[in-house]
């Protein structure tokens, strides 16, 4: 036995650090073209006790430390080691719900969480969590937060990092910090006796130190558990779709309803993408997309506590106006695919096969930040880059996200590609490096740098690269967390 592994097992017992060839092997990549690499092992803490003692040992030992919490399929190669003798630090034991707290709209998570298990919990205290687009049923709730993942519901959206509230994360340098104003009342039970619910995530002092682990691939800590705001669940819910041939034809629509903060789940999706929610089989999904408008723009509207049909009735019959006065119809079926059915779909994870695997079995996402009025402008330039590599425009799943109440938009062009066809997946790599660099060439914002998108980001921004490279040395000076990701 290596004396590395002796030490871990010290931390966090024998059954906790895994060495097998196998489980080694499946670390060492995923659905990325990340070049593979072995960790040395891997290691499962289940409390945060044991996540500092992990790291604190990392500094002694100088070994890279790569955090996962989520269980595979990985897809943006951030969990795959960039360095020889790496330990990955698996959060995914740390499942524990810590606290629900109704009154105030809060619920307290370890890492490990899934939507599958947080979202019926929440349902039993009349809350839900606002989801990313589908996410796969194993995703760890915390992951999705701490890498800014979209929600569906802009309105509810008052700024990128939301609905993450107060942090407990154990930096690279061994230190544990409470974040927000979880950080400036003493032990957390402490903080309950008195009323504190970890609401409020500015701080401690003047500085967000929350904001350090966003977006930041693990390279500057491991939270051990986060708050996160909820909201009240609906008592009546209904989904409408509002099509059309061209992208350009629904912005003004939904700039005035973004405006007046009308609906609940509000998000643009192509006839691929909606074809691959709704159906499994590559048959299926391209029978659906013939029949399906080129653009929909699903619009939710939601009733709760309070006057709820009076609600959803005001809106419905206001978003029919608005929708007319853009020579546009608010419909409740598609050919092929009903509101109620598509609404289910939005609020649930993904069953298996994960959709955007359905088509062909493999998939490269491009996805960045703009302004909703952009939008047309980048769906061009995919598609011109695309026929540039023979790869047809039609097989592009496009999904368009308003976010932070509509101020700028995600948007994410999906290409599915064979993981078994050589000469396949040859061209997907040269289309996904080019199409990433014309993107940036067209002032794509990559908020969220994965592989390639770091150095095309970095090389261009010289300022913030000095800066990052200065609080890396404060809150990880041995450089143990997830190096070479970023641009560490």
């Amino acid at each position: 036995m290596s004396e590395k592994k002796e030490q871990l097992i010290r931390i966090v017992g024998t059954e906790n650090v895994i060495d097998d060839p196998e489980i080694l092997d499946a670390y060492s990549r995923d659905n990325s073209f990340t070049p593979p690499m072995n960790p040395r092992l891997v290691v499962k803490p289940k409390n945060t006790d044991e996540v500092q003692g992990i790291v604190r040992w990392a500094n002694q030992t100088r070994t890279p430390l790569i955090p996962v919490s989520s269980s595979p399929p990985h897809f943006r190669g951030d969990t795959v080691p960039s360095l020889p003798e790496a330990v990955i630090v698996d959060l995914s034991t740390m499942q524990r719900i810590i606290r629900i707290d109704r009154r105030n709209r809060v619920v307290m998570i370890e890492p490990g969480v899934t939507f599958s298990q947080l979202q019926p919990e929440l349902a039993k205290e009349g809350m839900r969590l606002s989801m990313p687009l589908l996410p796969r049923n194993n995703k760890s709730v915390l992951a999705s937060l701490l890498e800014r993942e979209p929600t569906l519901v802009p309105k509810y959206n008052w700024h990128i990092p939301e609905p993450l509230r107060c942090l407990e994360v154990v930096f690279g340098s061994g230190d544990t910090v409470m974040t927000g104003e979880a950080g400036d009342h003493g032990p957390i039970e402490e903080q309950w006796e008195m009323g504190w619910v970890q609401m409020h995530p500015s701080g401690p002092a003047q500085t967000d130190f929350y904001r350090l682990v966003q977006a930041a691939q693990g390279s500057m800590g491991i939270v051990t558990w986060a708050t996160v705001r909820c909201e009240v669940l609906p008592q009546l819910h209904k989904l409408f779709f509002v099509q059309s041939e061209r992208l350009d034809d629904l912005l003004g629509f939904a700039y005035r309803l973004l405006r007046f903060r009308y609906a609940d789940e509000f998000l643009f999706l192509n006839s691929v993408n909606l074809a691959s929610l709704l159906r499994e089989r590559y048959d299926e999904i391209n029978e659906l997309r013939m029949q399906l408008p080129p653009w929909v723009l699903l619009v939710g509207i939601a009733g709760r506590d309070r006057l709820a049909e009076e609600k959803v009735k005001y809106q419905e019959d206001d978003i029919m106006d608005i929708a007319q006065q853009f020579g546009l119809r608010l419909s409740s079926a598609l050919p092929g695919a009903r509101g109620r059915e598509v609404l289910k779909a939005l609020r649930n994870p993904c069953d298996e096969p994960y959709w955007k695997l359905r088509s062909k079995g493999g998939c490269q996402d491009i996805f960045f930040l703009t302004t909703l009025d952009r939008t047309p402008q980048f769906v061009d330039c995919i598609h011109s880059v695309s026929q540039a590599h023979d790869y047809s425009p039609s097989e592009i799943g496009i999904y368009i996200q308003p976010v932070h109440q509509g101020v700028g938009c995600h948007c994410e062009f999906s290409l599915p590609y064979d993981p078994g066809n050589q000469i396949e997946i040859s061209k997907i790599k040269k289309l996904f490096s080019d199409a990433s660099e014309a993107l940036v060439n067209e002032r794509a914002f990559f908020s969220r740098p994965y592989s390639i998108w770091a150095e095309m980001v970095y090389n261009r921004d010289a300022q913030t690269t000095t800066v990052l490279k200065k609080i890396k040395g404060i809150f990880d000076p041995n450089n143990v967390m997830n190096p070479g990701k970023l641009c560490f």
